[in-house]
């Protein structure tokens, strides 16, 4: 696994099988999931990186459980 963050984009991507084609991407709010041919997850982008950290960090530090995906 491989996380390299672009600070200009503010873009978090999380390489979970880089090795993997990427097949399709689909996107809900900030995030973009990115599949293998056969359905496995092989890349995960986080938009407006800073503003989803911050989010889940401030929620940890609450205590919640669930947090809602972020809207870009």
């Amino acid at each position: 696994m491989k996380v390299v963050y672009n600070r200009e984009d503010d873009v978090l991507m999380v390489e979970v099988l880089p090795e993997a084609p990427i097949d399709h991407a689909e996107q809900v709010g900030s995030l973009i999931v990115h599949f293998s041919p056969d359905e496995q997850l092989v890349l995960l982008e986080i938009l407006q990186a800073s503003k989803f950290l911050s989010t889940m960090i401030e929620a940890g530090l609450r205590g919640q459980a669930e947090i809602a995906p972020l809207s870009s």
